[in-house]
């Protein structure tokens, strides 16, 4: 740990999530349409464009590995919004190249937003079914799918939540202590204990001891390791309602896998 001049604890986070684990870009621009009210049809490229960047920043504040697609995605953006402003005539002329991107990039939204909502009937249907059509009684162990896991909520309602927790939390404390056995593991155990025995926990509640921009991130990617391992579940009570956090019903990780995913999270 790196101690500064001005009193404040530094530290490199050693730590990665993979994003593609949970979301992907295609998944970024709907959160940012539907969070905007923008019509899908009519994409204002220019706004679009700048608070994906910003959004791209932000997971890279929050140490998430962005994928080469969402850069290539962030690329694309870019590019549709150059060509939207040239002017008419230049416009017209390149237009006589190949379709109007923005249309491309509409068509590839529209497409992926009807496989989601297929996808999320088809899960409706098969919890359906296998409550009819219960098996023989077995070991009381249920394990739901990653889209149970994160029920109605995605990677980027949590973002902006934790973005929101941040900003009243700046850290600008003058003396501010990071323990030294700070990891995701430890933070992960101390998720569990807080849920234990719990129906549910507010998101924020997991955050409100911490004053420390680190231990807030730590914490933060520690809650998506036990949703990737099935142990925790997010949703949404309520439309527009608060995040909450439960335990879910699923299989103990092996402790061999928390082992490597430390190791993936650390790097060298």
């Amino acid at each position: 740990m790196e101690q500064h001049t001005d009193g404040f604890a530094q530290t490199e986070l050693p730590y990665q999530v993979r994003i593609e684990n949970f979301e992907g870009p295609l998944d970024l621009l709907l959160h940012l349409i539907k969070k905007s009210e923008i019509n899908i049809y009519d994409i204002p490229i220019a706004m679009i464009a700048q608070q994906y960047l910003e959004y791209v920043e932000a997971m890279k504040e929050l140490n998430l590995n962005v994928a080469g697609e969402f850069l290539v995605m962030a690329a694309t953006l870019l590019q549709i919004k150059s060509k939207m402003l040239l002017p008419a005539d230049e416009a017209a002329e390149d237009e006589e190249d190949g379709p109007d991107p923005r249309e491309e990039l509409v068509r590839r939204l529209l497409e992926y937003k009807t496989y989601k909502e297929a996808a999320r009937q088809l899960d409706g249907q098969e919890k359906m079914w296998r409550d009819i059509f219960s098996r023989e009684p077995g070991p009381p162990v249920e394990v739901e799918s990653d889209e149970t896991l994160l029920d109605n909520v995605s990677l980027f309602d949590l973002v902006d939540a934790l973005n929101g927790i941040m900003q009243r939390n700046p850290g600008k404390k003058l003396i501010e202590i990071i323990p030294d056995n700070l990891t995701v593991r430890e933070r992960m155990n101390v998720i569990l204990e807080t849920l234990e025995g719990k129906d549910s926990v507010a998101f924020a509640a997991l955050f409100e001891e911490s004053c420390h921009r680190l231990v807030i991130i730590v914490t933060f990617l520690a809650l998506l390791e036990l949703i990737r391992l099935r142990v925790a579940r997010v949703f949404q009570g309520e439309t527009f309602g608060p995040i909450l956090v439960s335990r879910a019903f699923s299989l103990v990780p092996d402790p061999a896998e928390l082992d490597d995913s430390d190791a993936e999270w650390r790097g060298t």
